[in-house]
């Protein structure tokens, strides 16, 4: 049973900041203090995902989350050219308004491809990243299982399928994702549909969708990057999404040395909905484990 309290959609929209990213309004949000904590979402749906953790991670950080260019309460233009390097360039362009230079992410899904590209970035950036989490994602494209929405999305019929797609059909595609007893309500369904229906965002899934295949081209650069082991990592995964789960964390602790694993049994595809407790548990666990590698590095750093 999830203990945190939750943050309703209207409340959460008001609470919201706006930019202007190359001619778009892009929507964000802020609290706390401390060290910068970027709070990236996934496909389809935008920051509110996060609401559950939002006031207890802004009890520790700085917590920053961006609804991405065609997600959420952003802009969604209809002929952009989506990508999700240019989600990380959205980003990183927050981060400078914001005036943050090192930062921690957590992201999920979509996000979690964008922290790559980030991953990727660090050792050119101004802004340095110090640590990744990834909740569920395809972090490597031999892995990621697209649900049958995501192949209708990515045939030619993708453009019909945005002009024809509802609430319901929302409702069928998390149903599958979610985990067997942690399936949204009635009304958390309605805050998906109102964010992916906000500013006629089924209209542009079939050019959001592109990003599975530019995981494909990226996917050597991002798993060099990843194995350089330069940045901590963990992954707190969801064992049972057929999307991403168990299977992903195996090839996961086959490609990275010292892989930092957490599989939360009988959760799927949204652990930070589904089990919000225990993804905020095991993300505190991490950052101690970062802070004291850094203290021990100072240690033995000569002066």
């Amino acid at each position: 049973m999830n203990g945190l309290a939750g943050i309703a959609l209207d409340d959460w929209f008001s609470q919201g900041r706006s930019l202007i990213y190359r001619g778009h309004k892009v929507r964000y949000w802020c609290a706390g203090q401390g060290e910068p904590l970027l709070l990236i979402h996934g496909f389809p749906s935008g920051s509110w995902d996060w609401h559950y953790l939002w006031q207890s991670l802004a009890e520790r950080y700085r917590v920053i989350a961006v609804d991405m260019l065609g997600f959420g309460f952003s802009d969604k233009p209809r002929y952009y050219a989506y990508s999700l390097l240019d989600q990380a360039d959205l980003l990183q362009d927050v981060l400078q308004h914001l005036g943050v230079g090192d930062y921690h992410v957590l992201a999920h899904d979509y996000g979690d491809s964008v922290a790559q590209e980030l991953l990727a970035r660090e050792l050119a950036a101004q802004q340095k990243l110090q640590s990744v989490c990834f909740l569920n994602g395809g972090l490597f494209p031999e892995t990621h299982h697209p649900v049958r929405m995501q192949k209708l999305l990515m045939s030619p019929l993708g453009f019909f399928l945005g002009l024809l797609y509802r609430r319901k059909h929302l409702a069928q595609a998390f149903g599958k994702v979610f985990g067997p007893e942690t399936k949204p309500d009635e009304q958390e369904l309605d805050a998906f549909w109102r964010m992916l229906a906000f500013n006629q965002g089924p209209r542009v899934m079939h050019r959001l969708i592109h990003y599975i295949a530019e995981r494909r081209v990226q996917r050597e650069r991002w798993l060099a990057a990843m194995q350089r082991n330069a940045v901590p990592m963990r992954v707190i995964d969801g064992a049972v999404d057929p999307v991403s789960g168990a299977h992903m964390v195996k090839r996961y602790r086959e490609l990275i040395a010292d892989p930092d694993t957490v599989l939360l049994e009988g959760i799927g595809h949204y652990p930070q909905v589904e089990a919000p407790e225990q993804v905020l548990a095991h993300y505190l666990a991490f950052r101690q484990t970062c802070d004291a590698a850094v203290v021990d590095a100072e240690i033995k750093t000569p002066a």
